[in-house]
């Protein structure tokens, strides 16, 4: 499933390829959203292609074809988002596994290459945070994901969107127990469903979609004035 807003031939399309936490979801999975489908409410002027995935790395996004319709369907001035590194941690599955100082930014540049290759806009994206407190501090569950991006990017001169420190400083500044209503926390039948309710500290409700599309549009827009 991937979702495409505002749909004009005349706008240049901006693609979000990721994981979970920016896929879009069906109505039956709601509240649980996200950023990626509400980033349209932020960023102006561009047609959204929410191509974000759940489970996928930035191997697995690749192996399994969503790569490929990036590849088909993106045109010069476009824009690639690529966030990744929930399931690139996941050193039992090799599906998706990549390592963080060797494979993976190697797969991180091709979305690179791909994007320049068709005279599009290539943005990295550091991991959304884990909502995970010890002693009252937010504790980065990243290891040394969001630092090989910084790096990747840096070193190719390709704007990145630090999520992963945006994100901590919002729950940080909400705390512990208000950065809650960020996330899909719903009771035993209170929604359809999840019959059985739901606890998660990864995923996000309405509002946390929000609250995070609207860091990531913040600073689209510092990265490229004027554009949105």
């Amino acid at each position: 499933m991937y979702m495409e807003n505002g749909k004009t031939a005349n706008l240049p399309k901006l693609f979000v390829a990721g994981d979970s936490t920016a896929a879009s979801y069906s109505g039956e999975r709601y509240p649980m959203m996200g950023w990626g489908q509400v980033i349209n409410y932020y960023l102006h002027g561009v047609c959204v292609v929410n191509l974000a995935q759940c489970g996928r790395s930035s191997k697995s996004f690749i192996d399994e074809g969503w790569f490929a319709i990036v590849e088909r369907e993106i045109q010069p001035g476009d824009y690639l988002l690529a966030q990744f590194g929930h399931n690139d941690e996941k050193s039992q599955d090799p599906s998706r596994y990549t390592e963080p100082e060797t494979t993976f930014p190697e797969y991180l540049s091709r979305y690179i290459s791909l994007a320049r290759e068709h005279g599009a806009h290539p943005v990295l994206i550091t991991p959304v945070a884990r909502r995970k407190f010890e002693d009252g501090r937010l504790v980065n569950t990243h290891g040394a994901y969001p630092d090989t991006i910084r790096a990747l990017a840096w070193r190719e001169q390709v704007p990145c969107v630090d999520l992963t420190a945006l994100s901590m400083e919002l729950m940080e500044k909400m705390g512990e127990e208000s950065s809650k209503t960020l996330f899909t926390k719903v009771q035993p039948k209170e929604y359809p469903g999840y019959p059985e309710g739901h606890d998660d500290d990864t995923h996000f409700c309405q509002k946390g979609a929000l609250e995070i599309a609207a860091l990531v549009g913040g600073e689209m827009k510092k990265l490229f004035p004027g554009a949105f």
